[in-house]
């Protein structure tokens, strides 16, 4: 198991527009350049998913976030800090993503992982990356390498080496929505 070796594989496929399967700190996720809405299409048709519904995307800090968000939430931050498992916040309004990445109404979710390969990912990548289960929409989401479906993983440019998902929780992160005014609203708990 290379680091180096597996992000860079990862990273050559996201900069030519590829789809990855790789594992974050929840489930194995499908991912692309969530600003680039040829690649995000792609995961619509894999997944057999409806475009209407947005998409979760990964950032490697609040640096980040903040330069794909038209304003924090003052509780973002606090969430991120006290949460002791993995969250993904609904921002009300995104910037700077592919159009079909975002909600109807412009939000975003986005989560911080804490997962050694992703982070190294997304700071080379320097851009958030997409990541939504590795299933058929409809069908419960992998929680291990294993029962990921083949036709899901031959259709990847990528499949990063199962043996990062060590870590992961094999369990969805916690959903939930913010307003500017911290007007909180939990989606999935």
């Amino acid at each position: 198991m290379n680091f180096t070796e597996e992000v860079e594989k990862a990273l050559k496929a996201l900069r030519a527009s590829g789809v990855i399967l790789y594992p974050t700190d929840t489930v194995w996720g499908i991912g692309c350049d969530a600003t680039n809405a040829e690649a995000v299409g792609r995961i619509f048709r894999i997944k057999a998913r409806d475009d209407a519904k947005s998409l979760v995307v990964l950032a490697s800090d609040m640096d980040m976030v903040s330069s794909y968000v038209e304003g924090i939430p003052p509780m973002a931050e606090t969430i991120m800090e006290v949460s002791d498992k993995p969250v993904t916040i609904i921002y009300p309004k995104g910037t700077g993503l592919a159009w079909n990445v975002t909600a109807p109404d412009g939000s975003i979710a986005i989560r911080i992982p804490r997962h050694e390969f992703c982070q190294r990912l997304l700071k080379a990548f320097g851009k958030p990356i997409v990541s939504t289960s590795a299933n058929i929409s409809g069908d419960a989401a992998p929680r291990r390498f294993s029962e990921i479906t083949e036709n899901i993983k031959s259709a990847m440019d990528v499949c990063v080496d199962p043996a990062f998902e060590k870590v992961s929780t094999g369990r969805p992160s916690s959903i939930i929505m913010l307003g500017m005014d911290d007007q909180v609203r939990i989606i999935r708990e």
